[in-house]
Formats: structure tokens, C-alpha cells, sequence
């Protein structure tokens, strides 16, 4: 199981250095929950990674999805309902 650890640090460390602004909440959230959960099956530097990865995309759906709505503020309800 080894060397799952080298590429999972490589994946991790490839989504912090990608441009956004929601990586870094969202990685440093996952992987505080990742780790703790991974601690308890003696797993905590994978459960840590796996939190990142997890954190970093739910960040980036919830920035979307804020994005989405800012967009649609100014719109009428019918303008709303097209999209």
C-alpha cells in the first residue's frame, strides 16, 4: 500500500498549485476531517489526503454554484427561468 502514498501526494500538491480561489479552504477543511476519520483506521496521512481532494472539490462547486447565483440576482423571474 505504499505506494499509493507518493501519487496521492502528487495529486494533492498539483490541486493546491492550480489557480481558484477554493482549493485552499477547501483542501485545508478535507483534510482536518480527512485526517481525523483516517486517524481513527490508522490511515490519517491518506485520510488527509483523500480529505483534501474531497474538500477541494466541494469548495469548487459551492464557488460555482455562488457564481451562478450572483449571476442570476439581476435578472427578472422570467430571465431566471430560461436558464
Amino acid at each position: 500500500m505504499r505506494p499509493a502514498y507518493p501519487a496521492a501526494a502528487a495529486l494533492a500538491l498539483s490541486l493546491l498549485a492550480s489557480p481558484g480561489s477554493a482549493e485552499a479552504k477547501g483542501c485545508i477543511k478535507g483534510a482536518i476531517v480527512g485526517g481525523a476519520a483516517g486517524h481513527l483506521a490508522h490511515h490519517g496521512v491518506l485520510g488527509a489526503i483523500g480529505g483534501c481532494v474531497v474538500g477541494h472539490h466541494m469548495a469548487s462547486e459551492k464557488e460555482k454554484r455562488n457564481a451562478a447565483e450572483s449571476h442570476n440576482k439581476g435578472a427578472s423571474p422570467a430571465e431566471q427561468n430560461n436558464h
